[in-house]
């Protein structure tokens, strides 16, 4: 929401981008202080407030001092950072999937799509030249890997997923030049994977990592998707950050089934067909 009305501010007229700049100047009083106040630090009229509230999408004064609230508190630690304690079922159900589509956009906005290039290719080459794909993340982030494997081996590459840091060391050191090793990680800073990820880069492969920028596993790739997010890792469950992770995940095997050609799509055809046959209630 902030970046939002950072981006509108060379739109808005120079009284309204008085009221833009005390919302960023200080967002958590803006959401707290009555109107007659707002519109004296901003020195502006007070229907000059609410006007900017519609400039930059919301209906009004409550509603955007709603919005901004949920956008800055910190929420319950350790459970979710855009929830309170008191919320109902339905406030809940608002804050969580406007956090998620929030942050969707941004990666969207943001994300690298030279990187992405190069880690289809790269994939989509390992593919086709029989090589090894493989697939690293522990904890939350070995879900996900888990979830890779299951989407890849369907488009009949050799792609194995591993989440315990003895066989990802294992099977890093048995990697060769050709051969892809995606290692996904919420902070970057898990041992096992930065271990796994350095020995795999040794050997040759190419080594593709999903991280946050900066971190200290992000080093480690030669191409990095950057999945950045607010969601404090020490604070909070993994929740945008494992749809984020997914998200990736589709892209690149959207990518690389679109590089492996056409004669890939009787194969997932039969495939379709065959899981047909294990459903007990068919369609009329």
């Amino acid at each position: 929401m902030l970046d939002r009305i950072r981006a509108s501010i060379p739109a808005l007229p120079p009284a309204e981008q008085r009221v833009a700049k005390l919302v960023l100047a200080d967002p958590r009083s803006f959401a707290s202080l009555p109107v007659a106040e707002l519109a004296e630090r901003s020195h502006v009229s007070k229907p000059t407030v609410v006007r900017f509230c519609r400039s930059v999408g919301y209906d009004g004064l409550a509603d955007f001092k709603l919005k901004l609230a949920g956008s800055v508190n910190e929420g319950v630690p350790f459970v979710h950072r855009s929830v309170d304690e008191d919320d109902k079922p339905s406030d809940i159900i608002v804050k969580v999937i406007d956090n998620t589509v929030s942050a969707l956009l941004k990666f969207r906005n943001d994300a690298a799509s030279h990187a992405f290039e190069r880690a289809m290719e790269a994939l989509a080459e390992a593919g086709r030249q029989g090589r090894r794909i493989e697939f690293y993340g522990v904890g939350n982030s070995g879900i996900v890997a888990q979830d890779a494997q299951h989407k890849f081996f369907r488009l009949g590459v050799n792609a194995v997923a591993c989440s315990d840091g003895h066989v990802q060391v294992m099977s890093a050191t048995m990697l060769k030049p050709g051969d892809c090793v995606v290692v996904i990680s919420n902070s970057g800073r898990s041992r096992d994977l930065l271990d796994a990820a350095e020995i795999a880069r040794k050997k040759g492969a190419t080594t593709i990592v999903v991280t946050a920028s900066g971190s200290p596993l992000a080093q480690q790739a030669q191409i990095l998707l950057a999945a950045d997010h607010p969601e404090d890792y020490d604070r909070y469950s993994p929740m945008v950050s494992r749809l984020l992770h997914l998200m990736i995940i589709d892209i690149l095997t959207t990518g690389v089934a679109l590089r492996l050609g056409e004669h890939l799509r009787p194969m997932l055809q039969e495939i379709k067909r065959n899981l047909r046959a294990k459903r007990y209630a068919q369609p009329e």
